[in-house]
């Protein structure tokens, strides 16, 4: 159990520094109106589910 949170643990770190890193990328929708501003991350989130659909597949290959 302890194995299991500390790698789940270096995984949330890994994941905040490519977010940091990432940021915005081209093909995230922003909106800009007067004090409004919308932001839809679509792009990050289908690099963010591609990379954690990988890592989840790689750890249940060892299983």
């Amino acid at each position: 159990m302890g194995k299991m949170l500390m790698i789940m643990g270096i995984i949330l770190l890994v994941v905040g520094m490519v977010w940091h890193f990432i940021g915005r990328l081209p093909g995230d929708i922003v909106f800009k109106k007067g004090n409004t501003t919308f932001y839809f991350p679509i792009v990050t989130s289908i690099v963010i589910s591609v990379i954690l659909s990988v890592i989840f597949y790689v750890i249940g290959r060892f299983r």
